[in-house]
């Protein structure tokens, strides 16, 4: 198979409408854009979601709902996860190098689900209060 022998599969691309080529083609004179008015000249457009003049529907309508930015950047994460890392300091370049997170991830929440089994050394990340209890209790700690 070579590139300059690839074509699309027989008759699943229509022919190119011809226009103006005579009435006899069913699309000559006015070639399919009517009588007059502005889309029938070169040129002539309406914008997107034009009404006729009525209010269009995107400014009808109220505005909803709001995505924060820090979504993207932020991730929680299990005390299941951080028992299964090697390391015992744990911040944001260790769960980098384990590939629990990706490059993009600037804020890191550890949540209390699970059971953490050893001791850890949680640094420069956040941590919910029932998360914290369970570190100090499995004789790890916590640093701001």
């Amino acid at each position: 198979m070579y590139l300059n022998t690839i074509s699309p599969a027989e008759n699943s691309k229509p022919a190119r409408r011809r226009v103006g080529r005579g009435i006899g083609s069913g699309i000559g004179k006015t070639c399919g854009r009517g009588h007059k008015g502005q889309t029938s000249r070169t040129g002539g457009y309406r914008k997107v979601g034009f009404e006729g003049g009525q209010m269009p529907i995107q400014r009808r309508l109220p505005k909803v709902g709001f995505h924060s930015w820090r979504s993207k950047l932020t991730k929680e994460l299990t005390l299941n996860a951080i028992n299964l890392l090697t390391a015992e300091l744990v911040d944001l370049q260790a769960l980098r190098d384990a590939g629990v997170i990706n490059g993009a991830i600037k804020f890191v929440k550890i949540i209390r689900t699970g059971t953490l089994t050893r001791p850890v050394t949680i640094q420069g990340l956040g941590v919910t209060a029932g998360a914290k209890e369970a570190i100090i209790a499995a004789g790890g700690k916590v640093e701001e």
